[in-house]
């Protein structure tokens, strides 16, 4: 009777101290093997918004209008509201990096520190943005038994610095859902 207990017990040794993992390997950004979780902002999430919403500004002559081009665009503060601590910068460097290849702007991101030095070396005849660009991350949490839908919305808004008045809007909502496990480890 031992035997026949213990027969099962150690055929099944190997595989639970080998587990059930994968060797660590890279992914290619953006790829159907990217981890999607409801319970943060992942990267890809980062990289769509920012994506789809420069595509939108570009499409419109909003930023086109300007004395001197390309445009100067100062690229303000991101606000959190969201659960998490996240890294705005992951959202504002996408965006300004797609800006400043389609050639039609520039950036400068609001640095208290570096404004400072270059008021005192520059003087006050330095350029003053067309534009700023600000916005807001926030995430919306829906559960129904042991399912959860998380929605992270990103808004932005282009003000005219001139005129102070916005120009643009965009707000692209990233959704996630999933289950929970039943049995976690």
């Amino acid at each position: 009777m031992k035997t026949i207990i213990l027969l099962p017990l150690l055929a099944a040794a190997p595989l639970f101290f080998t587990g059930c993992g994968t060797d660590a390997h890279y992914v290619q950004t953006g790829d159907k093997e990217q981890i999607i979780s409801t319970g943060q902002i992942n990267i890809q999430d980062y990289s769509t918004a920012a994506s789809l919403a420069v595509q939108k500004l570009l499409g419109t002559s909003a930023i086109d209008k300007v004395a001197n081009p390309p445009a100067l665009i100062e690229i303000s503060r991101i606000i959190n509201n969201t659960s998490q601590q996240v890294d705005t910068d992951l959202l504002t460097k996408k965006i300004s990096i797609a800006l400043l290849q389609s050639g039609r702007a520039v950036t400068k991101t609001v640095d208290p520190l570096a404004a400072a030095y270059q008021q005192q070396t520059t003087g006050a005849g330095t350029r003053v943005p067309d534009f700023t660009l600000s916005g807001k991350i926030i995430e919306t949490v829906d559960l129904a038994g042991d399912t959860k839908r998380t929605t992270y919305s990103f808004q932005l808004s282009l003000n005219d610095t001139r005129a102070g008045v916005q120009v643009w809007e965009d707000e692209e909502q990233i959704g996630k859902q999933g289950t929970r496990a039943t049995v976690g480890f």
